[in-house]
């Protein structure tokens, strides 16, 4: 498969994933790691949001094998003023995560969260979830809450929301868990308070009480 063939597909898609995702793993598997690579750079360059988004996808795939790509990933695209273009980013973060095994991809999963960036730091708290669907993180969800209960002071709002529906979802199979972290939570502070009423939305946790 050739770009130019469904350079016109790509660029009339106005809302969704999908046909670039599907379209970014026709061309990865149709050209070298080269071409791909040189391909991605060409297409993060365009204007187009759909053009680069579907740069991210190739560049993610390019990341196990290629760590200056999840590099560009981090410190480039993570600077991308579009919201597609980000949630693209933790959809990457999350495939490098997962061919590298979670465990192993550990250090690159704490250095991220610890990213002066909020765009990269959100792309973890967003990329995994469900947490504790993750091989690793299934058989160890109290790491998964330890990861992402510091994201609730954190000072971008973008961030909280994301780690609170994280956490969340870790609630649903792990109620004990989120009870036994929220409850030693300071609810004077607004900022835990927002993530506080995030996490205990769907009214189980109070249930469980």
């Amino acid at each position: 498969m050739e770009y130019k063939e469904v350079k016109d597909t790509i660029l009339n898609i106005e809302g969704g994933f999908k046909v670039i995702k599907e379209v970014s793993i026709e061309l990865y598997k149709s050209m070298d790691a080269v071409e791909s690579k040189k391909l991605a750079y060409e297409l993060y360059s365009s204007n187009a949001y759909q053009e680069r988004s579907l740069a991210v996808f190739l560049l993610g795939y390019l990341s196990i094998d290629n760590l200056s790509c999840l590099l560009f990933l981090k410190d480039e695209v993570s600077k991308d003023d579009n919201w597609r273009v980000q949630e693209i980013l933790a959809m990457a973060f999350d495939y490098f995560c997962s061919k590298t095994g979670y465990e192993k991809a550990i250090p690159y999963i704490e250095e991220w969260l610890q990213s002066p960036v909020a765009n990269v730091r959100r792309a973890v708290s967003e990329g995994l979830r469900i947490w504790t669907s993750r091989p690793h993180f299934k058989e160890h969800p109290q790491k998964a809450v330890n990861y992402l209960s510091p994201l609730k002071d954190d000072e971008s709002e973008y961030v909280r929301k994301s780690a609170g529906n994280a956490l969340r979802d870790i609630s649903k199979k792990h109620p004990q868990l989120i009870i036994d972290e929220i409850s030693l939570w300071d609810l004077n502070n607004k900022r835990i308070l927002q993530v506080y009423k995030l996490v205990t939305k769907n009214g189980l946790l109070m249930k469980k009480q």
